[in-house]
């Protein structure tokens, strides 16, 4: 009888070891199944190599290409590639690698900036719209007049009215970057908002946020602790096609002549500057549409690869 029991009591503390060790083994990290699923995905690991490529060569380059990209000389104009010039030189001799080292610089900059200023201006909006219904409305209603707008048209009329007040004030470079920043920032808020809202409508109604608001939780701690956790996926996932949008609208402006100053060199610049001579020489349109495709696509590649691997319906096939 004592056997008996010693030996059920050995199966129950060998059983119960076995279930903590398989318990301590079994969860893994919610990132880490994100990772797993996100290097599964052909294009987004394609677009991550080739967006860290640019990103390195455009932070780096020029660093070890130290030729000034703004610098004249007018002996050298209209090179083709060389040793000294790998990309050529412009018809004012300027080294076009180096230019498009610099511009790629600035393009990307004011993609990363713009995009964040967008992301919390569309976090905000739709955050304040799903949880309170006294300005889902009002939000809402402001958010379908700004859908509205023609952006391209919206753009070209703030930096008309504000490029001279505010390279006056900051200069004529960091001027027209805080403007452009600004402008682009502003007017890419909406999806955002929207898809934002949609979530937390969602999540106001679930067990937990049910559970915070029945034990006195503060609004404040509950959109903090569990709405913005709860809500990270999407946001992440229009970051990345933030930054596409927010450099082709760059590209855009600087190619109508918008832009930057003509010896501040930015992607769009350069195909300005090129575009009267693009039979003469078509590698000075196709550089830097080229930097631009390439990155434009890459951070749409990784945009679909973190909506797929961020999707709980999708992750783990």
């Amino acid at each position: 009888m004592s056997f008996t029991a010693s030996s059920t009591r050995g199966s129950a503390m060998t059983e119960a070891t076995v279930t903590v060790s398989e318990i301590s083994e079994a969860p893994s990290s919610q990132w880490r199944d994100v990772w797993r699923q996100f290097r599964h995905h052909k294009g987004a690991m394609f677009g991550l190599v080739v967006f860290t490529v640019i990103l390195l060569a455009v932070i780096f380059g020029p660093y070890l290409w130290q030729i000034d990209p703004t610098q004249v000389n007018m002996r050298m104009r209209n090179q083709g590639m060389s040793a000294a010039h790998p990309f050529g030189t412009d018809q004012l001799g300027r080294d076009l690698l180096a230019r498009l080292l610099a511009g790629g610089r600035v393009s990307l900059a004011v993609g990363m900036l713009a995009m964040l200023l967008s992301l919390v201006l569309g976090t905000f909006v739709g955050v304040c719209a799903g949880y309170s219904r006294r300005l889902d409305g009002l939000l809402m209603r402001v958010t379908d007049l700004f859908l509205a707008l023609p952006l391209l048209p919206l753009l070209l009329v703030m930096v008309m009215l504000f490029r001279e007040t505010l390279s006056r004030a900051f200069g004529p470079e960091t001027g027209v970057f805080i403007l452009i920043v600004i402008a682009i920032g502003v007017t890419s808020w909406m999806h955002t908002a929207r898809i934002v809202r949609g979530d937390v409508l969602t999540l106001k109604e679930r067990e937990f946020m049910l559970a915070a608001r029945s034990i006195g939780t503060k609004p404040s701690k509950m959109v903090w602790r569990h709405i913005l956790p709860n809500v990270l996926s999407p946001i992440l996932v229009s970051a990345t096609l933030g930054i596409a949008s927010a450099i082709i609208t760059e590209s855009s402006l600087s190619f109508l002549g918008l832009g930057f100053p003509p010896d501040f060199p930015t992607w769009g610049r350069l195909l300005f500057d090129a575009v009267d001579q693009i039979q003469l020489y078509p590698i000075r349109v196709i550089l830097p549409g080229v930097a631009i495709s390439l990155t434009v696509l890459s951070v749409n590649y990784i945009g679909d690869g973190l909506r797929d691997a961020l999707d709980p319906r999708i992750r783990g096939r």
